[in-house]
């Protein structure tokens, strides 16, 4: 979903509101209105190395909505630990802003509250038009066949981030292919005394990202066609333990790595303590830690065999950020302004050339600025081997439970207890257990 992520959401509260919400019918009022047409409020998210980041690369761009349209936007960047839950507690009572950013793997759930206002021809026409967006994008904004509950604004890519130096000091001559190839590279890294893969072990999202790519890879998904969880299929359960198992088997994430969840992963490689990452559109991220781009390379995430592509050679979900807007609004008018001002091509390099993110406006895409060796391999990923989360109602929950059982899985690895074929089922069929009846 981003790549400064560090999601703690509490599955109870995620569950009760989300049931609470779709079965009530969506929000306390139905409806917006055009009662207060000065002002907005906007929940942005935390996408920079810090609050304070984003905000000096908002309120320039918010200031000059302003003097363009004479309406103040008030806004408060929420952490990703908090954005969740105060999103679901809005929906549930009628209480949240204009205007917000979600993840965009919670565009179904979110859409199955009612809260958000559907984006259907006649609303999009006033952005522009859906034509504007790149498909890729699109599929992560809600239901297949249902009006969109939300509008890209940033699109993002995992990518294999690798140490120029301490690929050469290995004798690694260019970054691994596939999954066997990075386990052979990592005993030639380990034998220089460098740690091999960082991981966010402790981190549920980052964990369902990665078991969601390995699922495809085994030619598996965590939800049969009709939407029911099956999180205990052969393939899934193959998957996870082949994620663990880099750790708990293979040896190539650190076991420290189990007890991560707040970016340190990419703290240790932007300080050349770790030979690789997989990471969402880290470049942004690694500069403000100080590495230089010179310093490392960028390639796609390995597969099981052959290079990236459709089918069992996905190699990435389709991360990004939505922007959405309360169905009870009391600026309706002004809420459609504002997101026609984000998603305007102007705006879209500014802010994506910002947080080293990918527009997902076509106008924006063809910019120059975004046709970086880096961005060439995001923009590739995205166009040709990355696939969207399942866009079912119950996906957050599905991120909590499965998330969840990942991480207990790295903590048992961390542990020195065995992860076995067996041990890896009985975490995922607990985790369907937890899922939604309805």
């Amino acid at each position: 979903m981003r790549s400064i992520r560090a999601a703690a959401v509490g599955a109870v509260t995620m569950s009760l509101a989300l049931a609470a919400s779709a079965c009530g019918g969506g929000s306390s009022t139905g409806g917006g209105s055009n009662d207060s047409p000065k002002t907005l409020t906007y929940w942005a998210s935390n996408q920079g190395t810090s609050i304070e980041v984003d905000k000096k690369v908002l309120q320039p761009e918010l200031d000059k909505f302003e003097k363009q349209t004479g309406i103040k936007v008030k806004f408060e960047v929420v952490p990703w630990s908090d954005l969740l839950n105060r999103i679901l507690t809005a929906t549930t009572s009628g209480q949240g802003p204009d205007v917000l950013n979600i993840g965009n793997t919670w565009s179904a759930s979110l859409q199955a509250t009612g809260a958000l206002l559907p984006w259907d021809a006649k609303n999009f026409e006033k952005i522009g038009g859906k034509d504007r967006f790149v498909d890729s994008a699109l599929g992560s904004t809600g239901v297949q066949g249902q009006d969109p509950a939300a509008v890209p604004l940033y699109s993002m890519a995992y990518a294999l981030y690798y140490n120029k130096k301490i690929f050469a000091d290995a004798g690694i001559s260019k970054p691994p292919a596939t999954w066997a190839e990075l386990v052979a590279d990592g005993k030639k890294i380990q034998a220089k005394g460098k740690n091999v893969l960082g991981a966010e072990g402790a981190n549920v999202s980052e964990n369902i990202h990665h078991v969601f790519v390995f699922a495809k890879q085994h030619g598996a998904d965590f939800f049969t066609a009709d939407g029911r969880p099956d999180f205990a299929n052969d393939g899934t359960v193959a998957a996870v333990k082949q994620y663990v198992d880099l750790m708990a088997k293979d040896k190539v994430i650190p076991q420290g790595n189990a007890e991560y969840a707040q970016n340190q992963s990419v703290s240790d490689f932007a300080k050349g303590n770790t030979a690789m990452l997989l990471w969402q559109s880290a470049s942004a991220n690694l500069k403000n830690q100080g590495m230089s781009e010179d310093d490392y390379g960028i390639a796609p995430v390995p597969v099981q065999s052959g290079a990236p592509g459709t089918g069992a050679q996905v190699n990435s979900m389709v991360a990004g950020i939505n922007m959405a807007v309360f169905k009870n609004t009391h600026n309706l008018d002004g809420a459609t302004q504002f997101v026609k001002f984000m998603t305007s091509d102007d705006e879209q390099k500014i802010l994506n050339k910002a947080y080293s993110t990918i527009p997902p406006v076509k106008g924006a895409q063809s910019d120059p600025a975004f046709d970086t060796p880096a961005n060439a391999v995001l923009k590739n990923t995205l166009s040709t081997s990355a696939v969207a989360l399942p866009q079912v109602a119950a996906e957050s929950q599905f991120e909590t439970t499965v998330g969840t059982a990942v991480k207990e899985l790295f903590a048992d690895a961390a542990a020195g207890r065995a992860v076995t074929t067996e041990s890896v089922k009985a975490k995922l069929v607990k985790a369907q257990q937890q899922m939604p009846t309805k």
